[in-house]
């Protein structure tokens, strides 16, 4: 059996690097934990909740893998109904009204980054 002692990151496709960091570091609040060469010419580019977590990393496009998609990423969130109407307020694509909250799906609404790709905010247990 495999020794795997947690999730490290999840990979997003997005078409500028520099852009996608200052995205997620000034919409989402979120840090840079990692910009160093990659491979030739490329660069492995990582971003991180606040807290701590699975990071993002920034990477370009690659055949199938391109930007735009759902990502399946679930950001947690402790005022998610605050943090949707800030993001609103600053500009960010969210969807117009929050969904769950009723006692069997936790608070939630989707936004979408500076390349179209779908992630969650969802209320934290």
């Amino acid at each position: 059996m495999a020794q795997i002692t947690q999730l490290g990151r999840v990979m997003v496709p997005v078409n500028d690097q520099d852009a996608a960091i200052d995205w997620y570091t000034t919409k989402l609040g979120f840090s840079l934990a990692a910009d160093v060469p990659f491979g030739e010419g490329d660069r492995w580019v990582e971003v991180a909740p606040p807290n701590g977590g699975a990071a993002i990393a920034l990477v370009p496009p690659r055949g199938d893998y391109q930007p735009g998609r759902m990502t399946g990423i679930a950001l947690e969130a402790s005022a998610p109904r605050a943090d949707h109407a800030e993001l609103q307020e600053n500009g960010v694509d969210v969807d117009a009204e929050l969904m769950g909250g009723d006692g069997t799906v936790p608070l939630l609404f989707m936004l979408r980054d500076g390349d179209g790709n779908n992630l969650m905010i969802v209320q934290a247990q």
